[in-house]
Order: structure tokens, then C-alpha cells, then sequence
């Protein structure tokens, strides 16, 4: 029989303390699962406990001791869950690395952190990480690579890169030898403290070289725990597809951390290119989107409906327009409905809504979120409309995720974050920015005393970085990042972001940046969407083989002018673009020009893009 922690005992518990409570009251219930020849396979809390395990005895054998670290570079695979709870066993700290850093960036980070082990997820990062070591000062305190998925390397020197499955035997080995070593391994786990950092997420590094921001048993706990009361997901129910990278706070969060505190399932999507299908293979109960895949799930509805013909079209777009009236009704009531709007909109779910929930595979989700960065309203009310309204919250590295979210039971107002979550407090600085405090707030970056007092101050309250202010609920709104905020040259501050939202708000471009800073007037750096604009084209016999062969056509400037004129309608004059430039290349984290998580970096923009710049601010200014 499966049973189910409660929450108050999960916040007084660490993270491999709650995987052996699981193991031990429901072994033979279904913990993760991952594709394997095209057949969803099974793993227990039973055998993710002992491969855990296995891991611990392995590393310990290693020559691995408390307060050591790793290092894991791969994708999201089970291995990846392996890996960290059997490092936290034995007290070593993890650090993620993302799977698309280059060589030099995870250099960095690896020697940063002094990790003595990488985790890697298959050659291509076994091969960063080989190159890391040879080139430019190497990673002197890397003892051992372990490589999960070692197709395609027969012939390198096993000296060097152990396979993941060496590490499990050297585990059980010492296992074999000293059956002792399971009731050693226990008391490890009670020795620890949830006060202890088991965790290190770098930042993205938009402003600066990232930090490794510590985190502890405690801090992840507090705000998982917190955040499944907020909303109303219950230990038992939760089912999550894991596609985000594990070594970003989010995925983190409500994959692995979430996954100890309620039980549950975890999914492992086969790669990005698939996430669409596994959805809709698993039917997950709940779902953590990027604004991205929010926004392209809806893209690809509407272009399904559109390609149906008449009279689905019409009844498409009629759904939609009455969706969109009973959508703000209820938002205006605080997510009630009448008795006639609930009637209706049974009718419109029976004919329509029902079978695009499903199409999606989210007619099974109680708990959806969007996290990572700001979603557009449109796509935020289009979900609202099917009758699957996304909750939005705000959170960092820093607080482990999510400190406010909307509650299911007030409605899902757009453009506010909701409250805080029980036990985080908030204040608002002079200028607006949002201080934090609660068990959620890190303790600090690693081996940068400097910063850490910047952002923590000697009271603890955390500075995010973000401008915001409280609408008359209670419910925070976000106004920008401090350091994005434009001041123009005649003193008008200016936040980018609405603007650039709005812009996104069209199918027809991909990224948007709003410039200005010391100017009469803002501008935009515009990237299209290759896909969506590409079928536009096709559609009116326009020739184009390239990326930047689509971007320079003049009837393509044409279509953007026409959605940059509608955005401006929406805005005062001098928050207007007056001018954009249409991108040649799509933007690139290669290229330095994005992080990791596909955030702008504002700090290179001057530089990278000094012709597109000279081209809106001419000598005409």
C-alpha cells in the first residue's frame, strides 16, 4: 500500500531522509520512469534508493568526504537523481552544470566549486569536460569523469572516464565486502543537518561571472513544502514530466525536490524535441512550462484549428471570442462564475475545449506553472479560456524558487505573481526593489563574501534585484529588473519589459529588445520567428532559404512595422518604438549573447549589436 508523507514531517527532513522514508513505506511503488526502446519503463523508490545508495558507497570509495563536491553535466535522465541524492547521502554537495555550456564556461564553474567529480551525461559533455582539463589551467582538483551514456567510446582510456554503471559496481562491491557499510550509510544520512548546503546552482550570469549560490536541505524543503500548500497539490498526487534542465532552480525544485516532499511519479522526457508527445503520452498532473513552451503550445493549436477549414474554424474563433468575455467576467469576480457562465462554458468545453486539453495532455494537470521569466498576457488568457489556467509566481535562485504564487481560489489575475507563500515576508525598498526573508533565502555564494553581503545584507533580507509594487490584493506585480530599467535622455524611466512582452505577444517574433538608455527615443532589436514567419511566407510564394535570407526581405519588414504599430497603440508616445532593426542571425548562448536559460544579456548588447544600434539612433537624432 502507498503511503504518503505529510508536509510537516517533510520539512524537518533532508532530501536523502526523505528518499528513504519513501523507500521504506512504499518500495514497490513507482518513483520515476524513462523511455527505453520506445516503452515507458518503471523505477521504484525501492531501486531509486538503492542505486542512490550505490552511488555513495561508489563515490565514498572514491576517496569522496563530507563537504566535498560534484559535479553533474547531462540532460534529465534517472542517473542524474542517482547521482545527487547518493552524493547528498555522504554529505557531498552538487552542482549542475547545463548540458549546452561550452568547454570554458563549465571550466569555470567546475573550478570554481574545486568539484572533485564530474558527472557527465554522455560523450559530448565527457568531451567538454576532457577538453577543460587539458586546456588553460585545466581542473586541478577533478580526481575521476563518470559518464553515463558511453556510446561511442569504446576507445577512450578508461583510466580517465569511469562509465556510471563502473561506479554502481564499485558501490556494491564495497557493499559485498562490508555488509556493514548499508548500516554506515544510514547513519550518515541522520548525522546530517537540514541546515547543511547539499545543493549549489550557479547563476545565469546575465550581469556578471555567475555565482554559486548555496542552498540547503532547509531552504529547498521550506519552499517546496510551502509552495504545494499554496497550490493545493496534495502528497499522492503528483505526476511531472521532467524536460527543463536539473541544474536550474526550477527544474530542480519540482522535479526532484517537489517529487520527495508529496511521492508521486517523475517522467523523464526523451529530449526537448519530444516534450510535446511524452505530455501527451503521460497526461501529467502537474506541469511547469517556460513562457516558450506555453506560448508554442498555443501556437500550435491555433494553427491546427486554422488548417482544420470551415466550419471548425469559425467555431474556433467563435469559443475563443466568448471564451475571452467569460474569462474577464470571472477575473473581474475573483474566479467566480454565474450559473448561466458555467453553463455556457460546459457547452463550449463538451464541443471544443475538452478535446484541445487533451490534445495537449494536460487534461489531467490540477496544478499548472509558469516559471523562468515573464509570459505574455495573450497566452496566459488563452489557457484561462480552455479552462486551464496557469498560475504565475515569482521567485529566484536565491529563495529556491517560487516565494509568491497565485492560489487557485482567488483566480488567476494577469500580471500579478500572487501573494507570498506562508513564511516568506516581503518589503519594498525606496526605489521599489523586492526584498525577501524566510527559510527559503540561500546562505549565501560560494567563496564570495562580497557579494553575498550585497545581496543578504547583515539582516538577512534578500535583495532580488527586481522592481515591484503590490496591487490592492496584496499581490505582487513585478515592474522590471533594476538594472533593465531605461532612462532616456529627456529623464523618463522606462521598463522594457511590458513592451517586450507585448511585442513577443505576436507569433511572428521570437525575442524582442527594447534600447534607449540616454536616447530621445527607444528602439528594438527584433529576432523573428523563423518557423512562423517562414510559413507567412510560404503562404504568399516569397523565396527564402535562410535565416537571414527571411530576415532581410523587405516584405517581411513590412509585416513586423504592422505589429510594432499595433503595440504602440497600446502604449504612451514616449514609451513608443520608433525605430527596429530586424536581427540577421538568431540569437546564441554560443555566441555569448544568451545564458543558458535563454535570458538577453543586456550587458553585451551595445557591443554585440554596435551596427544594429548605429542604425536606429543615426545622425538624424
Amino acid at each position: 500500500m502507498h503511503e504518503t508523507l505529510d508536509l510537516a514531517s517533510a520539512r524537518q527532513m533532508t532530501l536523502p531522509q526523505m528518499l528513504r522514508w519513501h523507500a521504506k513505506h512504499s518500495p514497490a511503488s513507482t518513483a520515476l520512469r524513462h523511455k527505453s526502446l520506445g516503452i515507458w519503463q518503471g523505477i521504484s523508490w525501492q531501486e531509486y534508493h538503492r542505486n542512490a545508495s550505490l552511488v555513495a558507497l561508489g563515490l565514498h570509495a572514491l576517496g569522496l568526504r563530507r563537504g566535498d563536491r560534484i559535479a553533474i553535466a547531462a540532460e534529465g535522465v534517472p542517473q542524474w537523481f542517482f547521482s545527487d541524492l547518493g552524493a547528498e547521502m555522504i554529505g557531498v554537495q552538487v552542482v549542475g552544470i547545463y548540458p549546452t555550456n561550452p568547454w570554458n564556461e563549465l571550466q569555470y564553474i567546475v573550478r570554481h566549486c574545486q568539484a572533485s567529480v564530474v558527472v557527465c551525461g554522455d560523450q559530448e559533455q565527457t568531451d567538454k569536460v576532457l577538453d577543460a582539463l587539458r586546456l588553460e589551467g585545466g581542473l586541478p582538483h577533478v580526481k575521476h569523469v563518470i559518464c553515463i551514456d558511453t556510446k561511442g567510446m569504446r576507445h577512450y582510456d578508461k583510466q580517465v572516464v569511469r562509465s556510471f554503471d563502473d561506479l554502481l559496481d564499485i558501490g556494491l562491491t564495497a557493499l559485498e565486502q562490508h555488509p556493514s557499510r548499508i548500516a554506515w550509510l544510514d547513519a550518515q544520512i541522520d548525522a546530517a543537518s537540514i541546515d547543511d548546503v547539499n545543493v549549489l546552482i550557479y547563476t545565469s550570469g546575465t550581469t556578471g561571472a555567475p555565482k554559486g549560490a548555496m542552498l540547503t536541505h532547509r531552504n529547498l524543503t521550506f519552499a517546496n513544502a510551502s509552495f504545494a500548500e499554496a497550490s493545493g497539490l496534495k502528497p499522492g498526487q503528483y505526476e511531472a514530466v521532467c524536460y527543463l534542465p536539473l541544474c536550474h532552480v526550477a527544474e530542480r525544485s519540482y522535479s526532484m525536490v517537489l517529487h520527495l516532499v508529496l511521492g508521486g511519479v517523475v517522467n523523464f522526457a526523451e529530449s526537448v524535441d519530444t516534450v510535446a508527445a511524452n505530455i501527451r503520452e503521460i497526461a501529467p498532473t502537474f506541469f511547469l512550462g517556460v513562457p516558450r513552451i506555453w506560448e508554442k503550445l498555443q501556437q500550435n493549436l491555433s494553427f491546427r484549428a486554422l488548417e482544420a477549414g470551415n466550419p471548425w474554424r469559425s467555431v474556433f474563433a467563435l469559443a475563443l471570442r466568448r471564451g475571452r468575455t467569460l474569462a474577464h467576467r470571472r477575473a473581474a469576480r475573483d474566479g467566480r462564475r454565474t450559473l448561466l457562465e458555467l453553463i455556457e462554458y460546459g457547452f463550449w468545453y463538451g464541443l471544443l475545449f475538452r478535446n484541445m486539453q487533451r490534445a495537449m495532455g494536460l487534461d489531467r494537470t490540477i496544478v499548472r506553472v509558469c516559471g523562468g521569466a515573464s509570459v505574455s498576457p495573450e497566452t496566459l488568457l488563452f489557457f484561462d479560456i480552455l479552462g486551464l489556467p496557469i498560475c504565475q509566481g515569482y521567485g529566484l535562485t536565491e529563495s529556491c524558487g517560487m516565494a509568491f504564487v497565485q492560489r487557485p481560489e482567488r483566480g488567476s489575475r494577469v500580471g500579478t505573481c500572487g501573494p507570498p507563500l506562508d513564511g516568506v515576508e516581503l518589503r519594498l525598498a525606496g526605489d521599489g526593489e523586492i526584498m525577501l526573508r524566510s527559510q527559503g533565502v540561500f546562505k549565501g555564494y560560494l567563496d564570495d563574501p562580497a557579494a553575498s553581503l550585497a545581496t543578504l545584507g547583515a539582516d538577512g533580507w534578500l535583495a532580488t534585484g527586481d522592481i515591484g509594487k503590490l496591487d490592492e490584493r496584496g499581490e505582487l506585480m513585478i515592474v522590471d529588473r533594476k538594472k533593465a530599467i531605461i532612462i532616456t535622455s529627456g529623464g523618463k524611466n522606462i521598463a522594457p519589459s511590458e513592451i517586450e512582452n507585448a511585442l513577443r505577444d505576436s507569433p511572428y517574433i521570437q525575442e524582442a529588445i527594447v534600447v534607449g538608455e540616454g536616447r530621445n527615443y527607444l528602439g528594438g532589436l527584433i529576432q523573428i520567428d523563423f518557423e512562423t514567419v517562414g510559413r507567412w511566407a510560404s503562404e504568399r510564394d516569397i523565396s527564402y532559404s535562410t535565416y537571414r535570407s527571411l530576415a532581410v526581405h523587405d516584405a517581411v519588414k513590412a509585416l513586423l512595422q504592422e505589429v510594432v504599430n499595433e503595440v504602440n497603440r497600446r502604449f504612451a508616445r514616449v514609451e513608443n518604438i520608433r525605430r527596429f532593426v530586424i536581427l540577421e542571425k538568431e540569437l546564441d548562448h554560443d555566441d555569448g549573447e544568451l545564458t543558458a536559460t535563454q535570458k538577453i544579456r543586456r550587458s553585451v548588447i551595445e557591443k554585440k549589436f554596435a551596427r544594429e544600434l548605429a542604425l536606429i539612433y543615426d545622425a538624424k537624432e
